[in-house]
């Protein structure tokens, strides 16, 4: 069964199941044990609290766990949304850095940068078959 859903999915698919189970238990961990005052993350919560955030978290990984049964072609909005919450806190942090507020933030920002958006963009990036098939033997040559 695990091979059929593999099948079904593609690499694709599964990266986006797993990247979307990721991202939806990290938004579900801002609300179920709330920080009161993130470090670095002042840019965000002056508009709202971690807790309204972690929906942002949330809406993605669940978009990305629908997007990830989608054919190839029509799974780009997964791969659109998947970049959102990260992109978002690498911003914050990186506001965080010029303003004095937080220095370790570039750190943080690069590692979300590097770790999650890359990824996001290689995994958008590559096709469903990157390998190419073997090649056939020729008739008449060969055993």
């Amino acid at each position: 069964m695990a091979r059929r859903l593999r099948e079904h999915l593609g690499r694709r698919g599964v990266f986006l199941l797993v990247l979307g189970l990721g991202k939806t238990c990290w938004g579900i961990g801002f609300i179920v044990s709330p920080v009161a005052d993130p470090a670095g993350l002042d840019l965000l919560t002056q508009v709202c609290s971690p807790r309204h955030w972690a929906w942002l978290w949330i809406a993605a990984g669940l978009t990305m766990l629908v997007c990830a049964w989608l054919r190839v072609g029509r799974d780009w909005a997964g791969f659109a949304v998947a970049l959102v919450p990260p992109t978002t806190w690498a911003t914050a942090y990186t506001v965080a850095v010029i303003s004095g507020e937080y220095p370790r933030g570039g750190f943080v920002a690069i590692w979300y940068l590097t770790s999650h958006v890359g990824v996001i963009l290689w995994a958008a990036a590559v096709p469903e078959h990157s390998v190419p098939p073997e090649p056939r033997a020729r008739r008449g040559k060969g055993a």
